[in-house]
């Protein structure tokens, strides 16, 4: 594992590093993974915004299970653990994504504001080479997840200090509707166990990113 320290959002090694991968030949998929509030999400989209047409991101969190199916299976109080995911059909995906043998491929989208997954809101042309995938459990080695990592070209870990991480996911709960005392909760609970859980999976990845 090598590490890296980009010091702001994007650093130039990062970005070069993506580039190469674009540049490599064939549709090659980068994933992006951490704890939640680490700066995957923000990591990933800045790397799509400067790659422009020549990427596409797509993240994980598209395959949450809607809130009735959660009900239903009574995992509502536990909404982002390992199993509150369809993680069968975030890996047909990816299978899609890397065959690049279709015009084009859509893949769902989360939308915060509501708490569900919207299908159909991503396209993906086939023409497009990289394809930059983030989300929790990419280097879960257990279950369906165990088949995410094959799929994936390079996969790097975001970590940051563990309290301005704490910090900025009971900021990104209240922003999304949540009191600042569901916020922590939250935030503190159930977010950490899965937090503990990916932390396991750090040393799985190529490059670690500070």
């Amino acid at each position: 594992m090598t590490g890296t320290d980009p010091g702001t959002v994007l650093d130039h090694a990062l970005l070069e590093r993506a580039r190469r991968l674009a540049d490599s030949g064939g549709r090659r998929i980068l994933g992006i993974t951490g704890p939640p509030g680490a700066g995957k999400s923000t990591l990933a989209e800045a790397l799509a915004a400067e790659l422009g047409d020549r990427a596409r991101l797509v993240g994980m969190d598209g395959f949450h299970l809607a809130e009735a199916e959660l009900r239903r299976l009574g995992r509502q109080d536990r909404k982002g653990a390992p199993d509150t995911f369809d993680a069968l059909g975030y890996v047909a995906l990816l299978r899609r994504l890397r065959a690049a043998d279709e015009p084009v491929v859509y893949a769902p989208f989360f939308d915060r504001s509501i708490e569900e997954a919207v299908a159909g809101s991503v396209p993906v042309p086939r023409e497009v080479p990289l394809v930059i995938t983030e989300g929790n459990y990419l280097l879960v080695d257990e279950g369906a997840w165990a088949a995410v990592r094959p799929y994936l070209d390079e996969c790097w870990y975001v970590e940051t200090d563990e309290e301005d991480r704490l910090e900025r996911l009971i900021a990104r709960h209240q922003r999304f509707g949540r009191s600042p005392a569901e916020a922590r909760e939250r935030s503190v609970g159930s977010d950490q166990r899965n937090a503990e859980v990916i932390a396991g999976t750090r040393r799985r990845a190529d490059l670690l990113v500070r």
